[in-house]
Parts: C-alpha cells; structure tokens; sequence
C-alpha cells in the first residue's frame, strides 16, 4: 500500500506538487493520470526517496522508502527504460542488482523469461531498441518479486502484443494482491488496464475514484435506437420529456435516434408500452479520453500552439467556422483550400508555404533563386561595385 499525505514539492518559486493526499490500495492497478506537467513523474520519485518533498510524507506499507533494508525486495519500479550502462549486457545488469539485494543470482534468468528477453539477455543493452529497454526496466522492477510496483509510461515503444502482455501481467499481478501504480497517457490503454483512478493536475489532486466511476461522472452517455417507424418513436420519447437527436443514415450505418440521459431499459420499455418494434436498441458511455480532458481542461500547463487568448476561437467570431472566420458565414469556402492543399503563387489563397532552408543560408527554399533585393539594397550594392 503506498500512502501520500499532504505530499508537496516546490523547486523555487515553482510549486510542482501541491498538497497532494491520496492512497493505493493492493489487490487493483491503480491509474496515475494527468496532463504534461501535473507533476507525475515528481510523485513518483518522491515515493521512491529520489526527491525529498518539501512538506507532507509518503510511505509504502508504512514506512518511507528510504527505511527499507533490501527496497529491491519491497518496492520494484520502472522510471526511466533507457537507466542502464549501454556497455553492460541485460544480465551483467541484472545481476548487479540482484547482488546489492541479495537476491539469489537464479531469479535473473527467470524474469528475464518473464519478460521475453532471454534470447538476448547477453547483447550490449545499449543496442537495444526502446520496446526492449522496457522490458529490461520491467525485469528489474520484479527482480526482487516485490509486493509494490510503480511504471511510469510502461508500454512506450512496446508492440500490440507487447502491450497486451503488460496489460495482461499487471492485471495478474494485482489478482496475486500487489499494489499496483502505473502512470500513462495511453487514456485508451489504461481504460482497459486500470480498475482504480488518481487524477491530478498541476500538482493539485482532481479526483480518486474507479475508472468507470470517473468515465460515468465526467462524460456524457447516450442510447441509439432506431425502428421502422422513427417518427413515430420520435414523439413517444419526446413526449416523456427525453432529449432526442435524429442521426442521418449514413453509408455505414441506417438511420436512428439519440437519446440522452437515459437508459436502454427505459427507451424500451417506452416502446413496448406503445407496441414500436425496435431493430437496434444500445448504449454508448463516454471515453476515459473524454472524462480525462472534460476534467483536466483547466489544469493543462503546456498546450499546442493552434488555439490561444491571442487568437480567436474555432466557431467564434473571426474563428474557423465561425462570422467572418475561415469557411464562417459570409467568408466565401474557396478563399481557403483544403487541408494539404498548396495554393498557386497570386491565386490570393494565402502565402505559399516556404520550402527547406539550407543551413547557414538566410532566404528561400532550397534552390530557389535568390529574391530581389529592395532599393536600398540595391544602391548599396551599387556604391560597393563602384557604380554610380
């Protein structure tokens, strides 16, 4: 069980971890969640003593990290794939570890057959690919066969299988009764990994509940349902009071309806009352993406450059799809080309894209020739070849 208190970390002015309390529990992986920044990474390493919090306590089955005598046996983790002398071979590296714990030297070779690198076990670790450096990091967080685990972006540069093993293995791991913490922005991933959720942002916590709980709780829910007789099923639901959206027929797919805040059960025992035969009748719940960026929205430190305060917003004012924005009412749709599309040179279809530029040469794209100079530069040139 790790045990955060008042947890806070502050470098200078810069509060990275802000009082943070929360609590993992054995027996379940436990999802650590937050935009870039929210101070995930800061956590992790003051659990493992490798930062000193400048208030509050973190302890794992009640003691702080750095009062374990053999941590290797208590405490396994994976921070960082690429932590090894890329000289040393992964059982050379192993085996060192092992040693500072004493961990008897044949546990080695079996979580290196745990985690497929037995093959390559005597190849330099320096010449291993990501995906395989993740393993070996994975290798030395059981090494000790530890009761606690900690990963932090686990299954970066692991294949689909290799994801699907992870997955599968920490699951297993939890069902044997150990604590399990992992950290990943793979929301599609951990939706499928994590039975527990720890949400922060900015250092602050947003929320610890059950993955189902927080999808439930932060995005919206709907039932699509679709008959022979649409209209009709249309002015029985409606008539209920129930919020209803026609969804057009598609090439994929026939027409239905949207309902939202209800429930499957309920549209259909509405149309049985009423004799309606029904030909599709499902629930479609939010994504953990969706619960994830409806919760975290204002705790994003560090966002992409296309929307600012500077700029307006898509569907706003001056925005794209918005008055007087690009492809807005009353701004005609030909003035702005499709995606990936390079209008001519004086089409008026806005600025040409400007071309690779060689290094340690100022100007135009590669090849190009040089632009004209304007006329003061030209009467410099002029003065310096002599000429009047």
């Amino acid at each position: 069980m790790i045990e955060a208190r008042g947890l806070t970390k502050r470098y200078g002015r810069t509060t990275a971890v802000n009082a943070l309390t929360f609590s993992v529990q054995p027996g379940k992986v436990t999802g650590f969640l937050g935009p870039n920044g929210a101070g995930k990474s800061t956590t992790m390493r003051m659990i493992l003593g490798l930062d000193h919090p400048s208030a509050g306590d973190v302890r794992i089955g009640g003691r702080r990290y750095a009062d374990l005598k053999e941590p290797l046996r208590e405490v396994g983790a994976l921070l960082e794939a690429k932590w090894v002398h890329p000289n040393r071979s992964a059982r050379s590296h192993l085996r060192w570890m092992a040693a500072s714990n004493r961990i008897p030297a044949k546990r080695v070779d079996e979580v290196l057959e745990i985690v497929g690198l037995t093959g390559v076990a005597g190849r330099r670790a320096g010449g291993y690919s990501l995906g395989m450096a993740q393993r070996l990091g994975i290798a030395v967080a059981l090494l000790g066969d530890p009761g606690v685990l900690l990963f932090d972006e686990p299954v970066n540069g692991l294949d689909p299988e290799g994801i699907l093993w992870i997955r599968q293995f920490m699951h297993r791991l939890a069902h044997e009764g150990r604590t399990v913490f992992v950290s990943s922005h793979l929301l599609s991933e951990m939706a499928l990994t994590a039975q527990e959720l720890i949400v922060i942002g900015r250092g602050r916590l947003i929320a610890q509940t059950s993955t189902k709980s927080f999808i439930e709780s932060a995005s919206d829910s709907s039932v699509r349902v679709r008959g022979p007789e649409l209209a009709r099923l249309y002015g029985v639901l409606t008539g209920q009071g129930l919020a209803v959206q026609e969804a057009p027929a598609t090439e994929d797919s026939p027409a239905a309806l949207i309902v939202r805040g209800t429930s499957t059960e309920q549209v259909g025992e509405l149309a049985g009352t009423v004799g309606l035969v029904l030909h599709e009748l499902t629930e479609s719940r939010g994504s953990l993406e969706q619960a994830f960026i409806q919760m975290t929205g204002g705790d994003v430190e560090y966002q992409a450059g296309g929307h600012t305060s500077a700029g307006p917003a898509p569907g706003g004012p001056g925005g794209p799809g918005g008055p007087g924005g690009p492809g807005g009412p009353g701004v005609p749709s030909a003035a702005f080309p499709p995606p990936g599309t390079v209008p001519s040179p004086g089409s008026g279809a806005g600025p040409v894209p400007p071309g690779p530029v060689i290094p340690g040469v100022s100007g135009g794209p590669a090849g190009a020739p040089a632009p004209p100079a304007s006329q003061p530069e030209a009467e410099a040139e002029a003065r310096r070849a002599g000429k009047p």
